[in-house]
């Protein structure tokens, strides 16, 4: 990890310069290519503009910034940057929050999408694993549809966080015993797996119910997962599918655009709790050790920002 000065252009015809608040650190896909677990000739993203090439080292990364454009506050799909140039009409405009929490845009919005891709009925029990930003996002919205999640996590610290803003949580070990309880031995219709994990796919299938649906919403990058594809898998019926926010899959295309989305994930920044999620802001000069903190799993760190210049502090 380095930092690396370089030139920004005066924009060009429709576009604007961002001056940069705050930027996000994804510990997903961010994470991963921290690590080096993303094959290198990988594409950043196809949908970013901002984010050209592959993953092979060395490469700018990130797609979480929030700043000023003049005087409105904005968000952008850009990498970790002080200063840059955007398209304007690339660029989100942002209700009245604070820039800090409106770094976790980009997971309200991937949350959404899981909850879309999960179309849980009402009072379904839908079980999410992993209690990251992500899970816990994807949580609270599942409960907002009717459904009647069960959260499952090994650290106990993010059980508390998870717990304080109403959500049901368990240790991994007693998952099983409280799925069973509760749905009179039928299993969970959906169970949504955000935990990073390979070995969280192949233990979920068990909880399952009949024609259940096990969606993966946590990118392995390089792991390989093993999956148990016998007795509950093939009796049962069960689907397995992954979820991601980069496109709207074909069964929502005709209620859904990427554009209404992202409009109503920008609403819902001022509706859900997430400033007990946005637990940790460095300054920019200090990159290095917000990344070796995600990486080593710091107690207490939920989601980590950088923050650029002394008059955003």
């Amino acid at each position: 990890m380095e930092l690396r000065e370089r030139e920004v252009d005066p924009p060009d015809a429709g576009q604007v310069t961002v001056e940069t608040l705050f930027s996000g650190i994804s510990s997903g896909t961010e994470l991963l290519a921290y690590r080096g677990e993303i094959p290198p000739e990988t594409v950043l993203d196809e949908s970013i503009g901002a984010l050209p090439g592959t993953f092979g080292y060395p490469f700018a990364y990130g797609y979480s910034c929030v700043g000023l454009a003049g005087d409105e506050l904005v968000f952008a799909f850009h990498p970790h940057q002080d200063v840059f140039t955007a398209p304007a009409d690339s660029l989100i405009r942002l209700p009245a929050v604070d820039p800090r929490t409106a770094t976790l845009f980009p997971l309200v919005e991937t949350a959404l999408q899981v909850t879309l891709d999960a179309a849980p009925g009402y009072g379904d029990t839908v079980v999410v694993l992993g209690l990251g930003v992500l899970g816990t996002l994807t949580a609270l919205l599942l409960e907002r549809t009717g459904a009647r999640t069960v959260c499952a996590e090994p650290v106990p610290w993010r059980r508390r966080i998870a717990a304080s803003l109403g959500l049901r949580t368990v240790p991994p070990e007693e998952l099983a015993e409280v799925i069973q309880r509760d749905t009179g031995g039928a299993g969970a219709r959906t169970v949504v797996d955000a935990t990073g994990n390979p070995d969280a796919p192949g233990a979920a299938l068990a909880l399952l119910a009949h024609e259940g649906t096990l969606l993966i919403a946590s990118w392995l990058g390089t792991k390989d997962a093993t999956l148990p594809l016998g007795r509950h898998f093939h009796r049962r019926r069960l689907t397995i599918r992954s979820t991601q926010v980069s496109t709207i899959p074909a069964a929502l295309s005709a209620g859904w655009t990427v554009e209404r989305r992202r409009r109503e994930a920008a609403a819902l920044l001022g509706e859900l709790p997430l400033e007990p999620l946005a637990t940790h802001t460095f300054p920019a000069e200090r990159a290095a050790d917000a990344f070796a903190a995600l990486d080593r799993g710091e107690e207490g760190l939920m989601h980590a920002a950088l923050s650029y210049g002394p008059r955003y502090t």
